[in-house]
């Protein structure tokens, strides 16, 4: 987990410009993701660390026209290649960083975010600041293209016990954060955990 923004920062920037093309075959397990989000014609929903957006595009497609889409990223070369890609059409991408996100309180209906809470700093604090955004009912899907097991085999590393996907530490984590976990998945092929907004 990084402990700073700098350091994620060098980290996409460095790899942002190859970045879909060493992830080609995501597309449709980033729809599959979105798809359980349950969102709905004319929701709001965020991407938290949105990269170069790929969750965009279905993201727009299950809100409609009518609906609301944001995409935003601490890392300036992660949105420049999310417009490269020209998906920015799906949303609005924004520079900012969800410790402190630039959207009033209880004003969105979703968040989905894959990837992102192995980067986060403070992270009961950080899903704390998501949960602030969402309404109550609202809903969250933390997402990975490959589950656990697999991101490890293909990092060279092992799962270690303080990892905060797991479902014995995530679980805890959500919900001292104003998350309720409802399912939990996490198979070779992708890991999502889903949780609702507490009253």
């Amino acid at each position: 987990m990084s402990e700073d923004h700098t350091h994620v920062r060098e980290f996409f920037t460095a790899r942002a410009a190859g970045w879909d093309g060493k992830f080609p075959d995501d597309g449709p397990a980033y729809a599959a993701a979105v798809g359980e989000l349950g969102l709905r014609a004319g929701d709001r929903v965020l991407d938290a660390g949105c990269g170069t957006g790929r969750a965009l595009p279905p993201l727009r497609a299950a809100v409609g026209p009518s609906g609301a889409v944001l995409g935003m990223d601490l890392t300036p070369a992660m949105l420049q290649a999310a417009v490269r890609a020209g998906r920015d059409r799906a949303g609005r991408l924004l520079l900012a960083d969800v410790a402190a996100l630039p959207v009033r309180s209880e004003s969105l209906d979703a968040v989905f975010a894959a990837g992102l809470i192995a980067h986060l700093p403070r992270p009961a604090d950080n899903l704390r600041e998501l949960a602030r955004a969402v309404r109550p009912g609202g809903t969250l899907a933390l997402f990975h293209p490959i589950g656990r097991a697999a991101l490890a085999a293909r990092q060279g590393r092992q799962i270690t016990p303080g990892d905060l996907r797991a479902e014995g530490n995530l679980r805890p984590l959500l919900a001292g954060s104003g998350w309720r976990m409802m399912s939990y998945v996490d198979e070779d092929a992708r890991f999502l955990a889903l949780a609702v907004r507490g009253g």
